[in-house]
């Protein structure tokens, strides 16, 4: 009986978390999004300041215009919602005919609003959000474009920014290497890092989700393999996150964000895999990396940021929290550890009530503050939407709720 009322209990949880968050995505999130369409020039308004007031001549970044497409059409095949896959095909069209270098190949870093480049460097992670992108359109529309250009770029990443170690990080125009200032932080230069690996993973997950090429399988054991051996630091119970050519730590840093969002996305790549072996193999992994930022960066309500040399950055950053909330949902469901639903459902209600933006001003729907402190009091001067700052993260999430709930319900 007592399982039976707990089963009741949790099931409750989901529900009511699954209806508050389908309302946020259809009614705040697509309407905002969707409003920044930009017809004459293509893909989508980069930059919109903390007074909501939108650049339409600002550079927009072809990361920002990969996710808005991967997000409509993710929106689209779960809404089944005509305009949905319109404005993925908006987004597809601008990543092919603008983002795309025409004569050495991949994506640039970003563009003009007149559509000319502006920064034309290749980074693997910036393809690695085009495969995935495309790989989502592909779903959604059929169309076969779309997925010969993710292996093209799949081609590009394998034949020219990956050693026999593992994958650079940042090359010029024409492909030769340079350094790695875009995904290097916290004040060093990183000749490899935890972020582009796991985006890449992530890329290739969906692609060999959407058309089951089995070059592509490999690729994602293979990445497993570094994870497990390189990344992945049993001692502390965490993920390193900037490396040098050896896969040695720079840095004495725990990414509290990156190590939940990183055991969802392993979980499932394995599940997409279907292989056993490596299930057996990454689950004790993704436990403890759960596990380990329950336990040390969960405050209650909400998760801290990261903490570099022993010192904790409690700022509450929009994306931390989005992950978090899928992160312990996939906790959850893996292990059958309540407290993990609880404070999935705790982040959720710390993100309704403190990161949705509720100022009046916006044009239609709504977004999320860049981050807000650990009182919920939000950081003013944060643009709302910038190179990084896209329906990525907690367009997922939504998608990730409203997913796992259907499949519970059908249990």
């Amino acid at each position: 009986m007592g399982n039976t009322m707990q089963d009741k209990k949790h099931s409750e949880i989901y529900t009511q978390m699954c209806s508050e968050v389908t309302q946020h995505l259809t009614e705040d999130i697509i309407p905002f999004w969707k409003s920044l369409r930009d017809d004459e020039n293509g893909g989508y308004t980069g930059f919109v300041g903390y007074d909501l007031k939108a650049d339409r001549k600002a550079v927009k970044g072809c990361i920002l215009n990969s996710r808005i497409t991967w997000f409509f059409a993710n929106a689209y095949t779960l809404l089944k919602d005509s305009s949905l896959l319109e404005e993925a095909a908006h987004g597809f069209a601008f990543l092919r005919d603008v983002c795309w270098d025409r004569t050495n190949g991949g994506v640039y870093w970003s563009v003009n609003h007149d559509k000319t480049p502006a920064e034309t460097l290749k980074h693997t992670y910036n393809q690695a959000f085009s495969i995935y992108a495309l790989s989502s359109y592909y779903e959604a529309s059929g169309d076969r474009e779309a997925l010969d250009m993710a292996y093209q770029l799949y081609d590009i990443i394998e034949g020219r920014m990956r050693d026999g170690s593992g994958y650079r990080e940042a090359f010029d125009e024409a492909f030769n290497e340079i350094g790695n200032d875009k995904l290097s932080e916290n004040g060093v230069m990183a000749s490899r890092t935890m972020n582009t690996l796991l985006h890449v993973f992530e890329a290739y997950t969906e692609l060999y989700r959407v058309d089951r090429d089995g070059k592509v399988a490999e690729k994602i054991k293979w990445m497993m393999d570094i994870i497990a051996t390189k990344v992945y630091n049993p001692k502390l119970h965490r993920q390193e996150v900037f490396f040098d050519d050896s896969w040695n730590p720079i840095i004495d840093l725990h990414s509290y964000g990156h190590d939940i969002e990183t055991a969802w996305l392993v979980d499932r790549g394995i599940e997409v895999l279907g292989d056993d072996a490596y299930g057996r193999r990454m689950a004790p992994i993704t436990r403890d990396l759960t596990q380990q930022v329950y336990k040390t960066a969960f405050r209650g309500a909400s998760l801290a940021n990261e903490c570099e040399n022993g010192v904790v950055d409690d700022r509450r950053i929009w994306w931390v929290q989005a992950e978090t909330v899928v992160g312990f949902l996939n906790a959850y469901e893996k292990t059958g550890r309540g407290e993990y639903l609880g404070a999935a459902r705790d982040v959720w209600a710390f993100i309704r009530d403190h990161l949705i933006d509720r100022r009046d001003g916006y044009a239609a729907g709504r977004e999320w503050y860049w981050w807000v402190g650990a009182d919920g009091a939000p950081a003013a001067g944060q643009p709302i939407v910038e190179p990084w700052k896209c329906p990525y993260h907690n367009g997922r999430m939504c998608f990730e709720v409203i997913r796992r709930q259907e499949i519970l319900s059908r249990k």
